[in-house]
């Protein structure tokens, strides 16, 4: 056989062996599973990206959903190891079970960013319809939110700073779960929730709930990827291109929805039908109410990192988050480059 007769069956084999791995890994044959933990909300959309779009198939990996009602149990459920990755909201008992080293944060999920809609407050038929009008009004009546020391605890706190009400006068009631505060609302067994932009936009075009406010006038991190310390111990790779992958749905999730006009409007991307209708699938809400419903989300994954130091902060003030949890211990910052705010 000649030397160029050679190279040709060389280059030849090395490109059917190319592909057979590609056809390997595109079958799942090779793929690494992990089980990740989700909330069936808009500001999910990333990872249901990353899913469809085959970024984690690529990665080499086969990602199972198991789908939540609530973010306290998907921490649970990470600490207990039916989860290897959980991707939802930070609450209180989060950040208890962080600080004695069961859980590590590293990457963010979704954000308050001024101009989307991740929480709204509402007002129930019947209580506006009895003038509660404001977030003012809100001292002395009922507000619902799925867990006390919830992201939308979190978020009534900060609401309450910014507008000067006291939230000790607020009677918080924990319903659980998202469907659960919604079925309050609807019933009047509340006068006030807290609610993913999601859940709380259907109820609003119905009729059945009045806007009060949007909370993106203060801006914090609402939602993080999270793992185990012994997930990253043992499976750090398989976690590296988990983050890898799911930081291209975060890229395809700003290309589609996050982009703004000059005047402010935002300005859906060549693909956004597509994605919008992806996230509906997995939310089980119209592509319209997913579209009045999208949220900020870093491209990048980055976190804000001093609001984590803030909401630690916050909640032990509240007495929910023992005093001892240190918010530099909650955090692996070596999985995604050039975090945000990072306080001194």
């Amino acid at each position: 056989m000649t030397a160029s007769r050679s190279r040709q069956v060389g280059r030849f084999a090395w490109r059917v062996g190319v592909l057979l791995l590609g056809l390997a890994l595109a079958g799942g044959a090779h793929a690494e599973k992990l089980t990740v933990g989700v909330l069936k909300l808009a500001s999910s959309g990333p990872v249901f990206l990353a899913q469809d779009l085959g970024y984690f198939r690529e990665a080499g990996l086969e990602v199972e959903f198991k789908f939540f009602e609530a973010a306290q149990p998907v921490a649970v459920a990470t600490v207990s190891g039916d989860l290897d990755v959980g991707v939802t909201g930070v609450t209180a008992g989060f950040y208890n079970l962080a600080g004695k080293g069961a859980l590590k944060i590293i990457a963010a999920q979704a954000r308050e960013e001024p101009g989307y809609r991740l929480v709204a407050v509402v007002a129930s038929r019947k209580a506006d319809e009895a003038g509660l009008k404001r977030l003012e009004d809100l001292p002395g009546h009922a507000a619902a939110v799925t867990q006390v020391g919830s992201t939308f605890h979190y978020s009534l706190g900060l609401l309450a700073e910014r507008h000067g009400f006291d939230i000790g006068k607020v009677r918080v009631v924990p319903m659980q779960s998202v469907p659960n505060v919604v079925s309050a609302v609807k019933g009047s067994q509340v006068e006030a929730a807290i609610l993913p932009a999601t859940a709380a936009t259907p109820l609003v075009n119905a009729g059945e709930a009045r806007l009060l406010a949007w909370a993106d006038e203060t801006p914090w991190q609402v939602a993080v990827v999270f793992t185990s310390p012994k997930m990253i111990g043992t499976r750090r790779d398989a976690l590296e291109r988990f983050v890898a992958a799911y930081r291209r749905g975060t890229e395809a999730f700003r290309e589609a929805f996050l982009a703004k006009a000059p005047d402010g409007r935002l300005v859906p991307g060549p693909q956004a039908d597509r994605d919008l209708a992806i996230i509906a699938r997995y939310t089980g809400q119209s592509a319209e109410s997913v579209r009045g419903s999208i949220p900020y989300v870093d491209p990048q994954a980055r976190l804000l990192v001093g609001d984590i130091h803030r909401q630690v902060r916050w909640y032990q003030g509240q007495k929910l988050v023992d005093p001892g949890v240190d918010p530099r211990g909650v955090l692996d910052l070596s999985f995604v480059p050039g975090h945000l705010d990072v306080p001194n």
